[in-house]
């Protein structure tokens, strides 16, 4: 062995053996022996001998030695006093068991050998060695072994009692084993443990012989052990948990191979882990491989000393037996070693070992590419940071960071800044959409601390922060993908920045603080914890150079400062989780620590190598060597700023000193270490002075790059791939060892903001180099590197870049609003990275097995007889078609079974292009698209979507919908390209095996279709469809398929809508082959269809289902019949023909009897007997092909998309035609919503009247919807609401169809994955859940708003109700008022009645076409003449309160007090009394709407001396009535007076030339009107009347149209505001208009050239006269609307225009009488929240709500029932769950009335009123007994309580006058019970959560508006109407 190796073993000698004084350590063991092979084979010992692995072969056990006695006393005193002078100790002497006891009998020994070996150890202690004596070494003697009778440890403990007796005075350690390996093989036992338990209890039996009976105080007792995996993991595992307490210390023999530490470490490591830290003799030690270290012969020693200094072992000993002859040689140097050991060890730089061990790689070794996989478990992960995606930077309650105050200040590229940037705080959905797409096992993000402590400290705390960060971390989860969560990245409370920020040691606090927040309340599912997210980059950024805010540039202090609090931070955090969290939460805490690689730029120079180690230090190293090295910076760094302090004449730099305790804080405080990584720099010695502060400067290092590397977007950005493996090796090295897991955390690459956005070939370059860097790291270095992230899920605001560079791997359209988000190229290489887990050197094998969903198990649908015509699935007319509005469109909640299949469709045609591409044959769609005028815009799908190499991208999709399967088609000519098996093209083949294989890999089913229409040209040529020839060339296609893809395809589809290419193809002709022959040829090629069907069925059947196991059927087209008048027969019989044509043409002869329906055959035979043909044209299938066809299908595959409505009609003769032979007339619902295909219109409710068809016609076959979708013609629709609205309606009514009517449904597929071409409409049309931009030759795929929803049904299975919509069983507060109202106008009639002045509305209503149908208010409900009437039915609805209306003009006829109408004043003072009389509060309004029209003809509300009139006629009326009324609003709806009466002239007084002005001017007088009516009251009455006085504000709730749309959510705000707002704010806050109006209003009048607002002012005095002008909050609700932002021209003038809001409503919402009325119950319960929120929770009184019907009376008004039961449960909710001070709820209305500009269509009323009749009679609706019980029970009791009083029910009133109609039992939900029946029945059938509260305004559909009373609308929503 050379000098070097004896050199390094003996440092790490003297290393151990120094104490911490310098001297060896006392009791040290130096051991040498046993003894060199010349001399012991000289004295006859060659038992000494080591084994072979080490000296020489083992000793034979059948030779005999015989020591020599002579030699031994005169070589071995001289031998060992030599050694003693050296320093050694001990001495190692093995004792022969073979030798000693020959027989394996102890008490037969052998006398010789005993002398001899007590003369070696006398020898020894005469020497003053002491003995360490091996009982047994090697393999067991065979006389031990052959003692099968007797137990090993019996034997071996006989031995040790001889040894002892013989040897015991003389021995100072024992060793029971060594060589163990060999000990266990020969032990005559079969299993391993067994082995180990025969050798553990040998020596526990020698351990208790030892220290209790031999020698309790002395002695001391060993086994030698080996590191690493010389033992099998059995015994490695248990020989620990045996031995544990029966060894004083281990012996461990130690193997230290040059450049392999890595091992090294993770083996001592193990080791110690296993042996709990006992002390350890190293009984043999060896250093191999260390001839390549010439240079540096200290490297190994100070790695070897490093280790264990850092394992903290306790090293009692030392073999030093390879040293002996260099002891002398370097024992000279002890002296000076002791003096300074460091300066020894210095040079054991990581850098220089790294950057030597690959400074002499070649180039193109240093770039070769590893084809490998990263270690199973390997993380794979993907990054963003808060404040660079989330955007709502002030939203719901979040305080200002850093970062908005640094954008907002100007300091970002084009003044740009992150308000809104990706919009993630509201697109949590599309985020995990694209994580889905991806599918990492990670997703890396932050927390933005002031989003969860706005001013950075617990003080105040947003819970609607904290509820982003719960629901991400629960969508994550939800789709299998671990949150990583950083605490800090960057994004600082600018609260905090005040007070010093990081500069401020205050801060430690408060950073603890939030982080303990954020462990106990995202830990319980948090497992990966960042502290800090680049340090290095808070400090030299943002407090060095000041191009990261706060923008300090102080290199010299600050930056250190900072850098110092930011560490003990983190270690406290660290604590705070280990002493706190990690025994519950189990998780890792650490931080993320960016790097460069640094190479010297002159490799030869040692300068420029030193400049580079220190560039490290100065970048990693200060964070990381504190960490994980010493708690400390490292000497290299403490050096420099040492040196360049003292050299230069002031502190350059101040580095601040951390005290021992703070080192023992922040030592070993991570446990992982996250390195952050992009690039590498060219590092030389620093040239420009060290006296300037400056990064640089202060290192003395200057930075270069080599031209050669290429440039990314970021200047500062050069592609290295190379330097990441350095780094890593670098980072293990120094820093983790095998301790410490390393996980990169950041590595990507910019990109800039032009060229291609998309097709990002740099990044996907990078990654590949970079990721197979960490790759090379892993496998060929042995760096524990666990995983990998990526930088970033999207692109985001980068800083002062602004959005200039893009670093994501989904691209953020930021000019748009919605900001779409679009997978680049990197992201569909990255997800098969992740796929692969790196990169495997093969193509993976095709998994056995596919995952396939749980199909039904294929048998023989059942035989059916002849469809009856009708059919009996008549029945379902019968059923459905009375359904009211109100039974249809209710909303059901529910979901699907488990093993429902979730899917989505395309078609190879469609999607694939690559027409001609690889050797695929035409198709006849080819051909027809190639001919000019086929097709719109004469599109063709020559490209469509490239789907045919884009097959990633197409599964990327299919991840990220969840979907369970994808339905695809097969392109014949793709695969025979001729159409015959003669041509097989195996491109083609390969493409589908790569979907196939791509699709089982991520657990997606494949549905095949065999022909999706695409017929290979060469067929048509010989005939098509038209030919029986094509029956044989479709089974031998289908035979391919079943045999080459049958293996992991286990669903097909034979023809796709045969029944469309018969008539499109074959009929019209509209699609190729363009056959127009309508009467004929559509029944001939169906018969082919038919027969060709059945032969590839029976095939499949026949030659592979056995083997395969799937299931095969056609997929049918169809759309639903509504008979036009479902009372007519002969409409039943027409609707039931059309679906007979249409889908029974080929599902009766497979699901029924093989032949076609009667009444085809019927109709067409008579049809051609009156065309005088020999034959009917519908050919006939013979009794053989009717038994081959009847049954060929396995389940029930349909597509739909619409319906029609159906009557019969009496068609023509001629032309032959398959349209007339139905004698149907087709037509549709022009009330239906329209789509971009006009047959295509969106009615839900023909799902489900369609799927109870089918299983009344087919005997409830199982069901699959393969296709079903809507268009949109807009080339963008990434915000498709229709779409959205499509497929929420239809799988609710295919949910319904499962869950209430017992239909078999087994799956749903949306049409389509993705736009694509749809056949002669070309592109126009969009289908798609992901939007391709056909402009773009890439094709970029983006998800559009429809594909996020979808995704999150997927994963509901359905359609739960949600949480929030739960019904709540509970009681209103005690003295809640339960009331009723109504208005003068609307029911008082007696409109000249006793003196009685005209109003505005009298006016209005007289004028022609104001009002419906000329209706006036004249007579109304005569309620003037009616007091008695009116009071009694407020008497049977037990109401509490009653509202009603003075009119002002009956009062005061011309508006002023000038005259009192003593009459008019005496009718309201006899209601009251009658009111009084039967305990009902009068609630009374002053102004109701209906101006004195005198006062309108001054100006009315315009003109500003109408305030002092309203005080006169309040005060009379206080005067008056004041003694009996307690209640006082004084104008009721002010918004409708000014907006519909004086904005868009829709209601009295019908003004609209200045809707730009006199709506403000009106509503600025009202205000100020109210205020002094208020006052009055206030200041004259309130202390001797008493009563309550406020104001009524009518307001629907807005929601945003796309609740993940900041823009949308702005313009739900800005409803609120505009609506609610305009007279809430002046009287509930401050006086004054809220910000929102004002700011808009002024900014928009300046821009059309005004020079103020047209807004008025309120001066100071008349802020202060409004503000806090009431006593209660009165509210009008009704209904919510959708919102999205609206841009009107800058010129137009008007209120909605300032607004800039529209508004639409959700088709899933019911409706009611009025169009602007839809039913949403959430809306009140949110508008009351919201009231509370904004108004600090003002007393809340509902002083209006109620909803409307259409058409002729209908006593049983569930709809009605309904709609009070589900709005009270939500006022119920607002004040028992969110604490709303709700006082009391007014229905609307008692009865019917008048409903301002609709007249009497609309009807509000509890009771019905006969208008018709001029005894106006009233008769209570079933909803009056409903609202009446409601009240009498003060809310809904429990009914699991049990019966509840209040429910108990009274006896009939038989009304006075029945109406006719009117019957003893109604009909609900399709039942007929007794009114009482219904009532209870719609108690409890609503009680159920299936029919709960409706669901959530999730999304919007543009729908027109009219009112509930004109009042409620808009100009553009009542356009309509007038």
């Amino acid at each position: 062995m050379d000098l070097i190796c004896k050199t390094v073993i003996f440092f790490l000698l003297v290393s151990l053996s120094l104490g911490t004084d310098g001297k060896f350590a006392r009791n040290f063991i130096t051991m040498a022996g046993p003894l060199p092979r010349d001399l012991a084979e000289r004295l006859g010992l060659q038992d000494q001998v080591l084994p072979k692995e080490q000296q020489g072969p083992a000793v034979a056990e059948a030779q005999g030695y015989l020591c020599q006695p002579d030699l031994m006393a005169s070589e071995l005193p001289r031998y060992f006093s030599q050694l003693r002078e050296l320093g050694v100790t001990h001495y190692e002497l093995v004792l022969p068991w073979a030798r000693v006891v020959p027989e394996g009998n102890a008490t037969e020994v052998d006398g010789a050998q005993v002398w001899c070996y007590r003369q070696l150890l006398e020898a020894l202690a005469a020497a003053e060695l002491k003995a360490v004596l091996v009982l047994h070494r090697g393999r067991v003697p065979g006389a031990v072994a052959a003692q099968r009778d007797r137990a090993f440890s019996e034997l071996f403990v006989e031995y040790v009692d001889f040894s002892f007796r013989a040897f015991g005075d003389l021995v100072d350690v024992w060793l029971s084993f060594s060589d163990l390996p060999e000990v266990l093989q020969s032990l005559p036992y079969a299993e391993p443990r067994e082995r180990v338990r025969a050798v553990a209890a040998a020596h526990e039996g020698f351990y208790t012989m030892l220290h209790e009976k031999v020698s309790p105080a002395g002695g001391k007792l060993s086994i030698a052990l080996e590191m690493g995996n010389v033992l099998d993991n059995a015994s490695s595992e248990l020989l620990p948990v045996y031995l544990q307490d029966s060894v004083d210390f281990v012996s461990l023999n130690l193997q230290y191979h040059c450049g392999n530490e890595t091992d090294f470490y993770k083996k001592l490591s193990e080791f110690q882990g296993a042996w709990k830290d006992k002390d350890i003799l190293v009984f043999s030690l060896k250093v191999l491989d260390c001839a390549s270290m010439e240079e540096h012969p200290f490297i190994p020693v100070a790695a070897i000393v490093k280790v264990i200094n850092k394992e903290e072992a306790h090293m009692i000993g030392c073999d030093i037996n390879e040293l002996l002859d260099y002891l002398p040689h370097v024992l000279s140097e002890i002296s000076t070693l002791q003096e300074n050991l460091d300066a020894v060890l210095a040079p054991r730089s990581s850098y220089q070992t790294v950057w030597k061990m690959f400074a002499e790689q070649s180039e193109s070794e240093r770039d070769s590419f590893l084809q490998d996989v990263f270690p199973s478990g390997f993380l794979w992960g993907i990054s963003t940071g808060a404040f660079n995606i989330e955007g709502a930077w002030a939203e719901d309650g979040k305080g200002e960071s850093i970062w908005d105050q640094f954008g907002h200040e100007g300091h970002v590229h084009m003044n740009q800044t992150a308000d809104v940037a990706c919009d993630s705080y509201y697109k949590t959905s599309y985020d995990i959409y694209l994580l889905k797409g991806l599918h990492p096992q990670l997703y890396k993000f932050s927390v933005s601390w002031s989003r969860i402590f706005p001013a950075g400290t617990n003080k105040t705390i947003n819970s609607k922060g904290v509820d982003y960060y719960n629901r991400l971390i629960d969508r994550l989860l939800d789709s299998n993908i671990e949150p990583m969560v950083t605490l800090f990245h960057w994004d600082l409370p600018q609260a905090l920045q005040a007070l010093g920020g990081w500069q401020n040691e205050s801060i430690i606090d408060a950073f603890v603080s939030y982080a303990d927040f954020c462990f106990s309340t995202l830990g319980d599912r948090v497992k990966h914890w960042i502290t800090f997210h680049e340090p290095w980059v808070i400090s030299y950024a943002g407090y060095g150079t000041g191009e990261h805010p706060p923008g300090i540039t102080d290199p010299g202090a600050a930056s250190y400062k900072v850098a110092h609090t930011i560490l003990k931070a983190h270690a406290k955090v660290w604590h705070l989780y280990n002493d706190k969290y990690r025994s519950q939460q189990l998780g890792k805490v650490g931080l993320v620590l960016n790097s460069d690689w640094a190479e010297p730029r002159t490799p030869s120079s040692s300068e420029d190598v030193r400049a580079s180690e220190r560039y490290l230090q100065f970048m990693l190293g200060w964070f990381a060597h504190p960490i994980f090295v010493n708690g400390d910076y490292p000497d290299i760094l403490k050096a420099q700023i040492q040196e360049v302090n003292q050299q230069c004449s002031t502190t350059v730099a101040q580095l601040p000193v951390f005290t021992e305790e703070e080192k023992s804080l922040v030592k070993g405080t991570a446990d992982f270490f996250g390195l952050s990584h992009y690039t590498s720099r060219l590092v030389s010695a620093g040239t420009n002075g060290m006296c300037t502060p400056g990064y640089e400067s202060i290192g003395n290092f200057s930075l270069h790059v080599d031209p050669s590397w290429p440039q990314a977007a970021s200047s500062w950005i050069h592609v290295v791939p190379w330097g990441l493996r350095r780094l890593l090796k670098f980072v293990s090295q120094e820093y983790t060892e095998s301790k410490i897991p390393i996980y990169i955390a950041g590595n990507g690459v910019p990109t800039g903001d032009t060229g291609d956005l998309l097709n990002d070939t740099l990044r996907v370059d990078y990654f590949y180099q970079y990721i197979n860097e960490a790759l090379k790291a892993v496998k060929l270095d042995a760096v524990d590197v666990r995983s990998y992230i990526a930088r970033s899920l999207i692109d985001g605001f980068e800083g002062p870049a602004g959005y200039s560079l893009k670093f994501g791997l989904h691209h953020v359209n930021f000019e748009d609003s919605n900001r779409p988000r679009t997978p680049k190229a990197s992201a569909y290489f990255y997800s098969s990275v992740i796929e692969k887990n790196g990169f495997p050197s093969q193509a993976l094998g095709r998994p056995s097995a596919p995952v396939v969903f749980n199909r039904p198990v294929p048998s023989k649908l059942p035989n059916l007889p002849a469809s009856e015509v009708p059919s009996k699935a008549k029945v379902v007319w019968q059923k459905f078609s009375s359904q009211t509005a109100f039974e249809r469109d209710m909303y059901f909640y529910g979901t699907f079974p488990e093993d429902f299949t979730w899917g989505v469709s395309s078609s190879s045609y469609q999607i694939e292009g690559g027409w001609d591409a690889d050797g695929k044959g035409p198709s006849i769609w080819d051909n027809f698209t190639h001919v000019p005028g086929n097709v719109n815009n004469n599109d063709t799908g020559d490209i469509a979507c490239d789907s045919y190499n884009k097959v990633e991208e197409d599964i990327y999709m299919l991840k990220a919908l969840g979907v369970k399967n994808y339905r695809f088609s097969v392109s014949w000519p793709r695969i025979f390209p001729t159409g015959r098996n003669d041509s097989i093209n195996s491109h083609g083949v390969a493409y589908y095996n790569r979907v196939i294989d791509g699709l089982i890999a991520n657990n997606i089913t494949p549905i095949v279709t065999l022909y999706h229409w695409d017929l290979p040209q060469t067929l048509q040529d010989i005939g098509g469809w038209e030919s029986d020839e094509i029956i044989d060339l479709f089974d031998s296609f289908a035979d391919f398929c079943f045999q080459t893809f049958g293996d992991r395809v286990k669903f097909w589809n034979t023809l796709n809508e045969p029944n469309i290419i018969a008539w499109l193809g074959y009929g019209e002709g509209l699609f190729p082959p363009n056959v127009k022959d309508p009467g004929n040829a559509p029944y001939r090629v169906a018969h082919i269809l038919l027969k060709a069907h059945a032969r590839v069925y029976h095939t499949y059947d026949d030659k592979y289902r056995a083997s395969q196991g799937g299931i095969i059927a056609p997929c049918l087209f169809t759309t639903w019949a509504e008979p036009k008048s479902p009372s007519d027969p002969r409409d039943i019989e027409a609707a039931d023909r059309y679906l007979q044509f249409l889908f029974g043409w080929f599902a009766h002869p497979i699901y029924k009897n093989g032949d076609y329906p009667e009444v085809m055959k019927w109709k067409v035979g008579n049809r051609s007997e009156l065309q005088n043909l020999p034959s009917s044209r519908l050919p006939v299938l013979t009794a053989e092909e009717r038994e081959y066809i009847r049954g060929t299908a396995d389940v029930f595959c349909f597509n739909i998309y619409s319906s029609k409505i159906v009557s019969h009609s009496t068609t023509r003769l001629s032309p032959f035609s398959y349209d007339y032979d139905q004698e149907v007339s087709v037509t549709v619902d022009s009330s239906w919503p329209t789509s971009s295909l006009p047959d295509h219109r969106p009615v839900a409710w023909g799902l489900r009247r369609l799927l109870n068809w089918i299983k009344e016609e087919y005997g409830n076959p199982p069901i699959y919807i393969i296709e079903n979708g809507v268009g949109a013609r807009a080339k963008s629709d990434v915000d498709d609401n229709a779409r959205i609205f499509y497929l929420k309606t239809y799988i609710d009514e295919a949910l319904k169809a499962y869950k209430v009517d017992g239909v078999n449904l087994k799956g749903y597929n949306a049409w389509s994955l993705m736009d694509n071409f749809e056949w002669v409409d070309g592109y126009e049309p969009r289908f798609g859940l992901h939007q391709i931009d056909f402009d773009n030759p890439n094709r970029p795929r983006t998800p559009k708003r429809s594909a996020v929803y979808y995704a999150e049904v997927i994963s509901n299975n359905g359609i739960p109700l949600p949480k929030e919509d739960e019904f709540l069983y509970g009681e209103f507060p005690e003295n809640f008022s339960w009331s009723i109202a109504t208005a003068a106008y609307q029911i008082e009639g007696g409109w000249r009645a006793d003196g009685k002045g005209l109003s505005i509305w009298d006016k209005y209503a007289h004028t022609p076409l104001r009002i419906g149908k000329d209706a006036t208010g004249d007579v109304a409900c005569d309620s003037y003449h009616r007091i008695e009437e009116d009071v009694e039915m407020l008497k049977s609805l037990k109401v509490s309160h009653y509202r009603f209306s003075i009119s002002w003009s009956r009062v005061l006829p011309d508006g002023t007090t000038r005259y009192i109408n003593e009459k008019g004043l005496n009718y309201y003072e006899r209601l009251i009394d009658a009111l009084l009389a039967a305990n009902i509060v009068p609630q009374v309004t002053l102004y109701h709407w209906d101006l004195p029209q005198a006062l309108q003809d001054v100006g009315g509300w315009e003109n500003d001396t109408v305030v002092q009139r309203f005080k006169e006629y309040a005060e009379v009326v206080f005067q008056r009535l004041g003694d009996k009324v307690k209640f006082w609003i004084t104008l009721n709806e002010p918004y409708n007076t000014a907006y519909l009466g004086y904005g868009v002239g829709t209601a009295a007084p019908g003004i609209s030339v200045r809707p730009g002005r006199a709506p403000y001017v009106v509503g600025h007088n009202l205000i100020k009107a109210h205020a002094e009516v208020w006052h009055l009251y206030n200041e004259t009455y309130r202390a001797k009347q008493g009563g309550l006085i406020s104001i009524t504000i009518n307001s629907d709730w807005a929601e945003p149209r796309n609740p993940h749309s900041q823009e949308d959510i702005e313009a739900a705000r800005r409803f609120m505001q505009f609506l609610l707002g305009w007279f809430a704010h002046p009287i509930f806050k401050n006086g004054d208009y809220n910000e929102v109006m004002k700011r808009r209003i002024r900014e928009r009048s300046l821009a059309q050239g005004l020079n103020e607002s047209r807004l008025p002012e309120f001066t100071e005095s008349e802020k202060q006269r409004i503000k806090g002008t009431y006593d209660y909050f009165g509210l009008n609700h009704y209904t919510t609307v959708l919102t999205y932002n609206l841009n009107y021209p800058k010129s137009v003038k008007s209120y909605d225009s300032d607004r800039g809001v529209a508004t639409v409503t959700d088709r899933s919402w019911l409706g009611s009488g009025s169009l602007w009325l839809k039913v949403t119950p959430f809306g009140f319960r949110k508008i009351l929240r919201w009231i509370k929120e904004e108004y600090n929770n003002p007393p809340i009184y509902v002083t209006e709500n109620g909803v409307s019907e259409r058409g002729a009376f209908e006593f049983n008004d569930t709809w009605r029932m309904h709609y009070y039961r589900s709005y009270i449960n939500e006022a119920l909710k607002a004040v028992v769950l969110d604490g709303v001070d709700l006082r009391g709820y007014t229905a609307w209305t008692l009865m019917d009335n008048l409903e301002w500009a609709v007249g009497y269509e609309e009807k509000f009323g509890l009771y019905y009123v006969n208008f018709s009749d001029p005894a106006l009679p009233r008769r209570p609706k079933a909803s009056a007994k409903y609202y009446s019980q409601i009240i009498n029970c003060n809310g809904f009791p429990d009914p699991a309580t049990g019966p509840h009083p209040c429910l108990e029910q009274e006896p009939e009133v038989t009304p006075t006058d029945p109406t006719p109609g009117a019957a003893d039992s109604v009909s609900f939900l399709g039942l007929d019970l007794t009114v009482q029946s219904a009532e209870i029945a719609l108690y409890v059938l609503f009680a159920l959560s299936a029919v709960g509260a409706l669901g959530l305004a999730l999304f919007a559909y543009k729908y027109g508006k009219l009112s509930k009373r004109s009042p409620k609308h808009s100009h553009i929503e009542l356009s309509s109407k007038l």
